[in-house]
């Protein structure tokens, strides 16, 4: 991390400090090049954004002008000049009101577009989240994935629009103002002009405090929501375990902790609008003192005294809005450099599914390893492995809690490569098909864990095959031995299950997530410890009634339980890196093992 004391100031700004910094030492070409990145989705909404400038610029204009009118409608009334009165008010009434117009369509048009950049780039990313490397998507904490796509999208897309429209804006406004209390005296403008920086020299200290205060109540923040997410995430556990008052008194711990972490912030904030507000004050009342001198001196009337006032103060907030810009643009291209990070991740291996035809896998398919290597971060996991499942068969694979199985079914998936070696799927006549993503097509998987969404039981089904008939979900609910306890429900399939299978037992969740397998009806069914809830008899009929269903499919299993071993065709031993396939009396005393421990 950077030495905050290094940091250097430029006109106030450690921001501008940090951009010279970056232009200085090279790291500059990188913002350059996130800003390059945003701007491509501005481009593809120019004119939009062309009409935001120009309605920022034609009512910052007619505030100009309404300020004008003011100023002759107070001199045409201490004057007594009555006869150009309704003129000038409408004109400053007119402009007005032009201008508030203007002001929320631009916001509108604004609104608009940040939303529509916003789905754009948020189904980008999410495609490309999708369908990067498995591995590589795994180096990112779902929470981190979440804060980009939500929090950093937000950001890019807000100064996607307004970024460079606003500093034009801005810019504008700056120098029409200026220029407007110029064209009346020149002292007053100079005055005006200097008194900018110099609130911002003042602000900058006990901003950057109250930035500090504000960043701790984020992270104190985040840690009471990640207690209450944990709590109610782990529910069963905390209540099964006692835990209810144990957590009760951290949330109050972290609740109390948060509660003066935003009185002192609040405080803290009450104290520098306050000095902030004193030192406005001090500002306006030299304004004030001169202008009353002035007017005292005959040199200007009391309309001239009155837009000097409000047009000094607007002198220095568009200062401010033009010098905020800059963190504006550092923070943009720091959320756009972490978009960007999601959307360069390595994708998958798409190699097609060759000449494979339905007729491939109504025939069935074979699932082949030879002299297979992989390793997670240099942890060697399978060293020269060679394996082969054939249809009509189920295979097991067995072995200690961490040895690979899971990661096997990984490799089959096409969702880690191996390091050397081969995975691929073999048909009737011989082609050989290496694993990929477009292979996918060829399986049906049920993981570990309760996988169900919230929505109803017909829904979650569906994911298997959209188009399924109610016929053919109820069919695989059958198969799956789980028809007897849906019938029973009061809406039958269509009844709803809350997030991970609430409502129902582990078991029947299992069974409706191979239900859901069934129903994707592919030539290879994975099922890694998904039969681990059922009792031994509703697992052997599960299994039989997969295979009696197809005959040629080929069904892979990773578990611990001996009953399953006994409906296998064959299994393998995954054990230190290698897959020994064992035999018949082999299977015998790995289950007896098995159901030792």
């Amino acid at each position: 991390m950077a030495d905050k004391s290094s940091e250097r100031t430029v006109l106030g700004s450690r921001f501008l400090g940090i951009l010279l910094e970056k232009r200085k030492n090279g790291t500059f070409g990188e913002i350059l090049s996130d800003w390059k990145w945003i701007l491509q989705y501005s481009k593809r909404y120019r004119r939009s954004v062309a009409v935001y400038a120009f309605f920022g610029i034609l009512s910052t204009s007619l505030s100009l002008l309404s300020a004008v009118a003011g100023k002759y409608t107070i001199d045409i009334i201490t004057g007594y000049q009555t006869s150009k009165l309704a003129l000038v008010l409408a004109v400053m009434i007119g402009s007005a009101f032009l201008s508030l117009g203007l002001s929320s369509l631009t916001s509108y048009v604004c609104t608009r577009i940040s939303l529509r950049i916003t789905t754009d780039i948020q189904a980008e990313i999410f495609s490309s989240v999708l369908d990067a490397n498995w591995t590589a998507v795994n180096r990112f904490s779902s929470g981190d994935l979440l804060n980009r796509f939500q929090n950093d999208i937000s950001v890019v897309s807000s100064n996607a629009i307004s970024w460079l429209p606003d500093i034009g804006i801005g810019v504008y406004s700056f120098l029409a103002t200026f220029f407007v209390i110029w064209h009346y005296d020149h002292v007053m403008a100079l005055l005006a002009l200097v008194s900018a920086p110099f609130l911002l020299f003042s602000s900058r200290r006990i901003l950057g405090k109250l930035h500090r205060y504000n960043r701790e109540l984020k992270k104190i923040s985040s840690d009471l929501t990640t207690c209450e997410a944990e709590a109610f995430y782990n529910l069963d556990t905390v209540k099964s375990m006692g835990l209810t008052e144990r957590f009760g008194a951290e949330f109050r711990s972290r609740q109390e902790v948060f509660r003066k972490a935003s009185l002192d912030c609040s405080m803290f904030t009450i104290r520098a609008r306050a000095v902030l507000s004193l030192l406005g004050s001090a500002v306006q009342m030299t304004a004030f003192c001169y202008c009353l001198y002035l007017l005292w001196s005959g040199k200007i009337v009391y309309g001239t005294m009155t837009l000097f006032l409000s047009q000094g103060s607007r002198l220095s907030s568009t200062f401010q809005k033009l010098v905020s810009t800059v963190p504006a643009f550092l923070t943009s291209s720091v959320s756009a450099h972490r978009i960007r990070e999601l959307q360069e991740l390595e994708k998958e291996p798409h190699l097609g599914c060759g000449d494979l035809s339905e007729e491939d896998k109504t025939h069935g398919l074979s699932v082949c390893a030879e002299d297979l290597h992989f390793s997670y971060s240099e942890h060697e996991i399978f060293s020269d492995v060679c394996f082969r499942a054939n249809p009509g068969e189920i295979v097991a694979l067995i072995g200690p809690s961490g040895e690979g199985k899971t990661t096997m079914l990984r490799l089959l998936l096409g969702l880690i490569s191996p390091d050397r070696g081969s995975m691929y799927l073999k048909t009737g006549d011989g082609r050989k098909l290496p694993a990929n993503a477009d292979l996918r097509a060829c399986f049906s998987y049920v993981p570990q864990g309760n996988t169900m969404l919230s929505g109803t039981i017909a829904e979650n089904l569906r994911m298997g095959k959209a188009d399924a008939s109610d016929e053919e979900l109820e069919q695989a609910l059958r198969l799956a031995c789980a028809w007897e306890f849906v019938s029973q429900l009061p809406e039958g399939m269509n009844s709803s299950m809350g997030e991970r299978g609430r409502g129902f037992s582990e078991g029947q969740a299992q069974r409706i997530a191979i239900a859901r397998a069934i129903v994707r009806n592919a030539p290879i069914l994975l099922l890694d410890e998904a039969t681990s809830a059922l009792d031994a008899d509703t697992e052997k009929q599960v299994l039989q009634n997969i295979m009696f269903r197809n005959p040629a499919q080929t069904c892979i299993v990773t578990t611990h339980r001996p009953s399953v071993l006994h409906l296998c065709s064959r299994a393998f031993l995954i054990r230190a890196g290698a897959l020994q396939e064992l035999s018949g009396d082999e299977v015998v005393r790995a289950a007896e093992n098995i159901a030792a421990v």
